[in-house]
């Protein structure tokens, strides 16, 4: 028998994975798939149709609206940087460690993801404000305010986006080979070291992807924001909260701001997604 060359190994490794992903999808996969993609799209494409075109520019123009526009970008982004700095070693903790009490550790981490945004806003009000728990410290002893404050919402989007980010981190060391930190630490690296030099690498393309979820989860961030630090045009006044206020009085304005929003994420989200997300 022939034996097979080098190049038709590679030609049935071709054709094999074609036949693997490449191939027609079944009825009834192809069915809800297109259902659920239906049901995301259609309500954007409602919301391009209903769009008013006309008055477009006269409402962007707005100073408002680009005042809005610059807080949310500036407080999503710091946001995103406050989880990047606390996210990762919290998730490095509750993998790499025989930490007691982990495993509610965890579920506490992921509470904000399942807690309304209204609720955690008020918990933050009631542990951060003048008269909660630690607030009231925070004014008597430091003179320190943060409900009501641009700070204050980079903390109400915090609570809510480093879930995300934490979650992704963490899926990513369990899946990290243990062998490759061990041989480091063989070879006499400290766990600084290993962590520095073997785990980080490996985890940036998790970590990129976690920061893409946590920027978008901030800048749309509502519920907690309101609660925590209220709507003060140019203070804590954000895109959404402009949305929502908009909607009340001039609900064509607020399409408008709507559509705004839409084109920033989108436009962010997938230059950050080709750059990050491919890579994981």
């Amino acid at each position: 028998m022939t034996r097979p060359t080098g190049r038709t190994r590679r030609q049935r490794r071709r054709s094999g994975s074609g036949r693997r992903t490449g191939g027609r999808a079944p009825a009834l996969l192809l069915l809800p798939s297109l259902v659920g993609l239906a049901f995301l799209v259609l309500p954007v494409v409602g919301l391009l149709v209903r769009t008013p075109w006309r008055q477009f520019t006269q409402d962007l123009s707005a100073g408002d609206t680009w005042t809005a526009l610059r807080l949310s970008l500036e407080c999503a982004t710091a946001a995103t940087g406050v989880s990047l700095l606390f996210g990762v070693p919290l998730a490095w903790l509750l993998v790499r460690t025989e930490l007691p009490g982990r495993g509610l550790a965890r579920a506490l981490v992921m509470v904000p993801l399942v807690l309304p945004p209204v609720v955690g806003g008020m918990a933050l009000l009631l542990m951060f404000g003048r008269s909660g728990v630690l607030g009231m410290y925070l004014d008597r002893w430091f003179g320190v305010t943060l409900p009501f404050t641009t700070p204050g919402v980079i903390m109400a989007e915090t609570f809510v986006a480093m879930p995300f980010l934490v979650v992704s981190v963490e899926t990513a060391l369990r899946s990290l080979d243990p062998d490759i930190e061990e041989a480091a630490a063989t070879s006499g690296a400290s766990v600084w070291q290993t962590f520095r030099y073997i785990t980080l690498p490996n985890l940036l393309p998790a970590i990129g992807a976690g920061a893409v979820l946590a920027w978008a989860r901030a800048l749309g961030e509502f519920g907690a924001t309101i609660t925590f630090a209220g709507d003060f045009p140019g203070t804590t006044q954000t895109m959404p909260l402009a949305v929502y206020l908009a909607f009340e009085v001039d609900p064509q304005s607020a399409i408008v701001l709507s559509v705004v929003l839409l084109a920033v994420s989108v436009a962010i989200l997938t230059a950050l997604r080709d750059r990050l997300v491919a890579k994981v």
